[in-house]
C-alpha cells in the first residue's frame, strides 16, 4: 500500500493499485492530479476518473510525462489552510446552533416566543447564554435549559472564531497587503484566494489560468445567432465563492461596479451574467496580488 493519496483500503487512487510515488515528491502529486483532472474531462466535462483513469495518471506522473508544479504545502498559505480549515467548521456549526435555537423558540412556549422573537444573533446568544432556568412545568423548564446550552455553545464558537482570527489576519496581512487593499477584499476572502493559488502561486502560468482555477473563464452556450456564455460549474468552489462574495460587496457600495451593472443591463444581460463578467475582471484584479511581496 502507498504512501500517498488515497493510500486507504477501498481507495480507487494509483495507491491502491500499487503505483504509489514516494512520500517525498511533491512534483508527481501534483502531476497525479493534474492528470486526472485532464482524464476526466470526458462527456462534456461531467464524467468522474475511475480506476483506469488512476492507474493511467499514476503512470503518467512516474514516467514524467504527466509533471507539474506543485501547489506547495510549506509556507504561510499552508499555515493559513488549516486555520481556515477549523474557522469554517466552527463558523458553520454556530450558525448551526442559532438555528436551532431559534427552532425551539418557535416550537417553544409563548413566553419565550415573545421574548427572543426579533432578537439579532449575537443578542440572541447573549441573552440565552445567561438564562437561569427555574423548574417548573417539565417542557418549559426542559427547553429552556437547551436554549442555555445553544447560547453557550455559540458563546464558546464565537470566542473560537475570534481566537483563529488572531492568528489568521496578521499571516493574511504579512503575505499579501495589496490584496487587502482592494476594494470589497477583507481577511476571509483573501484568505481563500491565498489557499486556492498555493504557496507558489507563479506555478499559474497567467491570469487567464487563475480565472480557470477560480471557475470565473466564460463557456460559450452560444446556439444560432444568440451569442452567449455561461456560468462555469467547474474549478475551485471556495475561491469562486471568495471572487462572489465581493462582487456581492461591490454592488453594494463601489459606484464603479453599479455604474457598470446598470450599463449591461441597459444592455440585455440578466443579473447571472452581469455578476459572471464581474468575477471575471476581479479575478484579474486580484492576479498580481496573489505572490508574496519581494523584499
Amino acid at each position: 500500500m502507498g504512501s500517498g493519496p488515497c493510500a486507504w483500503p477501498g481507495s480507487k487512487g494509483p495507491a491502491a493499485t500499487g503505483l504509489a510515488w514516494p512520500a517525498t515528491s511533491p512534483r508527481l502529486v501534483c502531476g497525479w492530479w493534474r492528470w486526472i483532472v485532464r482524464t476526466a474531462r470526458t462527456g462534456g466535462g461531467r464524467a468522474r476518473p475511475g480506476p483506469l483513469d488512476a492507474v493511467s495518471a499514476a503512470r503518467a506522473a512516474q514516467s514524467g510525462r504527466a509533471a507539474g508544479a506543485p501547489k506547495g504545502r510549506d509556507g504561510a498559505v499552508e499555515a493559513i489552510r488549516a486555520l481556515m480549515v477549523a474557522k469554517r467548521s466552527a463558523r458553520s456549526e454556530r450558525t448551526q446552533t442559532i438555528n436551532q435555537a431559534r427552532a425551539l423558540i418557535v416550537t417553544g412556549p409563548d413566553d419565550l416566543r415573545a421574548r427572543f422573537a426579533r432578537h439579532t444573533p449575537a443578542d440572541l446568544v447573549a441573552e440565552l447564554a445567561s438564562l437561569r432556568p427555574r423548574p417548573g412545568a417539565t417542557v418549559g423548564y426542559a427547553t429552556r435549559i437547551a436554549l442555555r446550552e445553544l447560547g453557550r455553545r455559540a458563546r464558546f464558537l464565537d470566542g473560537q472564531l475570534e481566537r483563529l482570527d488572531e492568528f489568521i489576519v496578521p499571516l493574511v496581512t504579512a503575505r499579501a497587503p495589496g490584496l487587502l487593499a482592494l476594494y470589497g477584499i477583507g481577511p476571509d476572502t483573501a484568505a481563500m484566494l491565498l489557499v486556492a493559488a498555493g504557496d507558489h502561486p507563479e506555478r499559474l502560468r497567467s491570469e487567464a489560468a487563475w480565472a480557470h482555477l477560480c471557475a470565473t473563464a466564460p463557456l460559450s452556450a452560444s446556439s444560432g445567432k444568440v451569442t452567449r456564455y455561461r456560468l462555469n460549474p467547474g474549478g475551485d468552489r471556495q475561491a469562486n465563492h471568495a471572487l462572489y462574495r465581493i462582487v456581492i460587496t461591490r454592488l453594494s457600495s463601489h459606484p464603479p461596479t453599479r455604474a457598470y451593472a446598470g450599463r449591461r443591463a441597459k444592455e440585455g444581460l440578466s443579473k447571472k451574467e452581469i455578476i459572471r463578467c464581474l468575477k471575471r475582471y476581479v479575478a484579474r484584479e486580484v492576479y498580481p496580488h496573489l505572490r508574496p511581496p519581494t523584499g
